[in-house]
């Protein structure tokens, strides 16, 4: 059964939340698709995720590069799984794939700040629950840590 993760960004962007949550991907030695809604959006991320800490950084391609098939995370614009990944994130009130039930585990990381990206997270709630996808909602305590809500 698919899980589906609502990360609720308050007070932080996705520029510093993404980061640590491929890590945590990677470790487990899970692939990953980042889908956002435009190509700038996506260059943007490129090149963050190679300049994001200066003593690391997160293996990954564009899902136009050559050799995107063989990279751990992959960054697309579409509806796509270049590289077979088992786990997808969708960013900037990106849809869910019409494939979504072939996914373990779908993160879906929205701006509370956001009028449309709220109400994207809440009908992406709703058609997941709808599936029958096992959902749960993730928002951070008062000293930035991430806790499951009910």
């Amino acid at each position: 059964m698919t899980e589906v993760l609502f990360y609720h960004l308050q007070n932080m962007t996705l520029e510093s939340v993404l980061p640590p949550l491929l890590e945590k991907s990677l470790e487990r030695g899970w692939r990953v698709v980042v889908q956002s809604t435009s190509r700038e959006r996506a260059d943007a991320l490129d090149g963050h995720l190679w300049t994001y800490r200066d003593d690391s950084f997160l293996p990954h391609a564009i899902w136009s590069a050559g050799d995107a098939q063989d990279q751990p995370i992959v960054l697309a614009i579409e509806d796509i799984n270049p590289n077979g990944a088992k786990v997808r994130f969708l960013i900037d009130n990106a849809v869910l794939p019409t494939d979504s039930d072939r996914y373990e585990r779908m993160v879906v990381v929205f701006d509370g700040e956001d009028d449309d990206a709220l109400a994207a997270a809440r009908s992406a709630w709703t058609d997941c629950k709808a599936r029958g996808f096992e959902v749960t909602y993730w928002q951070t305590d008062e000293r930035g840590r991430w806790q499951r809500r009910e």
